[in-house]
């Protein structure tokens, strides 16, 4: 593939979804899903979809929610997955494959492409929707002010997207045990792009209201999630060592030598949080919903 030039908008996160991230998620992509799906359920319950509707996945992936979004406005509705990660695309691609005996594969479409940038139909949605896809844009007010115009009059728009990572003990407990072999990584600046963007409730509100919407609204969501996606707790320390803070504070570490350590005391301070369905610990999220 070609990299982006440096200068276009979100050009390091276009480098980052297709050449480190998106390869990743591919690979661990049943297992994604299991852990963070029953917070999108959440907000497509809270976008209160119905049969016929257009809706707009931001952010899809490798479409677990598009295809979930088609079977919910079936008959008739269209769903649109964009992503930027062509990895990512392609296992959509496969997944509607698998689907096409199914009566909402022809309701469903995918395309590359940056929100933040792709001239889309004015008014050509009912619904934009994401599942922890809309926190990584450049400039988050160009990037909704775009999507506004593509939703109609009176069209909804229903995200989810973490809280901080002080609040979410699932990212923050390993974390803090890799640490005692890593150097701490640079802070990032707050509303940086990446996993905690919107942490900040009227950080989200200050965006959404420049971009046009209207009737804003954040409602905290608590939820026992199972790490990984699955009963094994190895399983579940390999994932926290490939996805989230503590994998990023792996990657830059000088001294490669140090993963074992860094396993180990993973595994020890998931322990506690063990059980028959695997290993459970707390999340903490924002459910956004707002009005074009």
């Amino acid at each position: 593939m070609t990299s982006p030039a440096a200068a276009a908008p979100n050009a390091e996160q276009d480098v980052y979804w297709n050449d480190q991230a998106g390869p990743k998620w591919v690979a661990l992509q049943d297992r994604i899903d299991a852990q963070i799906r029953p917070l999108g359920e959440l907000i497509m319950d809270r976008a209160g979809l119905t049969a016929g509707e257009r809706v707009l996945d931001v952010g899809c992936g490798c479409g677990d929610t598009t295809l979930a979004l088609a079977r919910r406005v079936a008959p008739g509705g269209r769903v649109l997955g964009l992503d930027i990660s062509i990895p990512m695309l392609a296992r959509a691609g496969q997944r509607l494959a698998d689907e096409r005996a199914a009566a909402v594969a022809g309701q469903v479409s995918f395309q590359r492409a940056d929100a933040q940038t792709w001239a889309f139909d004015v008014g050509a949605f009912d619904v934009l929707f994401s599942r922890f896809g809309v926190m990584f844009f450049d400039d988050p007010r160009a990037a909704f002010t775009n999507l506004h115009g593509a939703l109609r009059r009176g069209g909804r728009l229903a995200f989810v997207c973490w809280q901080g990572v002080a609040d979410n003990p699932w990212m923050l407990v390993p974390m803090a045990a890799a640490l005692q072999h890593l150097p701490p990584p640079p802070l990032a600046e707050p509303g940086a792009p990446g996993p905690f963007a919107f942490a900040d409730p009227e950080h989200v509100r200050a965006i959404l209201g420049a971009a046009g919407f209207t009737a804003v609204g954040l409602e905290p969501v608590r939820m026992t999630l199972t790490v990984g996606g699955g009963r094994d707790l190895d399983q579940s320390v390999d994932f926290l060592l490939q996805m989230g803070p503590t994998a990023r504070a792996l990657r830059d570490a000088p001294d490669p030598s140090v993963v074992p350590r860094v396993a180990a005391a993973v595994r020890e301070v998931l322990l506690p949080y063990a059980t028959p369905e695997g290993v459970q610990m707390d999340s903490a999220s924002w459910l956004v919903t707002a009005r074009a």
